[in-house]
């Protein structure tokens, strides 16, 4: 494991977007060698997303032989609701960039059977070759995705009911109005993750004191 730690938020994201794009174009991915990427949602991974779109429109970074498999998705929130993960990844990020929609993954929290969409989750990733770089955030109690403490190390995706901690956090995309926000998720698992052939995360709450300047500093960690 490798920690990173870097003077702002705005240089966290360009590092991690740069990070991105030198991985997908070493990998030089093509119609037989797609590039399966792992994302996140979150106020934590946008900066990145913004500095990849940049990357794209200049012509630095192609999404066209890329996959992509989201970590979550709340269950029951319609996929149009601005809370949505869905929503989120298609207007800050899909959209922007020449991604091909059919190799876009998101957990489908209205499906008719959770469970079977679950097993057909992970039966995806595996079809795709398995993730080649999975992005996460860290919550504050250490969380990844929506796996909360105390989740097994070789849990796969599923759905789970959110502890009331993340619902008080999460309450201010709801009006703040705890009841609002959905009380169950589907996620990827602890395992799932760990599975990619490499795992970056970026700790929503990285706020680390500097000795010396006095300088707030964010935390980057890389996990090979």
């Amino acid at each position: 494991m490798r920690l990173i730690i870097l003077d702002s938020a705005d240089k966290v994201s360009e590092w991690a977007a740069t990070y991105v794009m030198k991985r997908i174009n070493d990998f030089a991915p093509s119609p037989d060698k797609y590039f399966v990427l792992g994302l996140p949602t979150g106020g934590t991974p946008l900066g990145m997303y913004k500095k990849l779109i940049e990357f794209h429109r200049a012509g630095k970074i192609s999404f066209r032989y890329v996959k992509t498999f989201n970590m979550d998705e709340y269950v029951d929130l319609p996929k149009d609701h601005p809370e949505s993960y869905h929503y989120y990844m298609w207007n800050n990020f899909f959209k922007h960039i020449d991604i091909n929609p059919k190799n876009v993954h998101i957990l489908d929290g209205n499906a008719p059977n959770l469970f079977a969409e679950c097993s057909y989750y992970e039966q995806e990733i595996v079809e795709a070759g398995g993730v080649e770089l999975f992005i996460g955030g860290i919550g504050p109690d250490g969380h990844i995705a929506f796996n909360e403490p105390g989740s097994s190390l070789v849990s796969r995706t599923r759905v789970k009911t959110l502890a009331r901690d993340t619902l008080v956090a999460n309450a201010r995309f709801f009006d703040n109005n705890v009841e609002k926000v959905p009380k169950q998720a589907l996620t990827v698992g602890v395992g799932t993750v760990m599975d990619a052939r490499e795992d970056l995360s970026d700790h929503h709450a990285a706020l680390l004191q500097s000795t010396g300047d006095g300088k707030e500093r964010e935390r980057f960690k890389k996990v090979s």
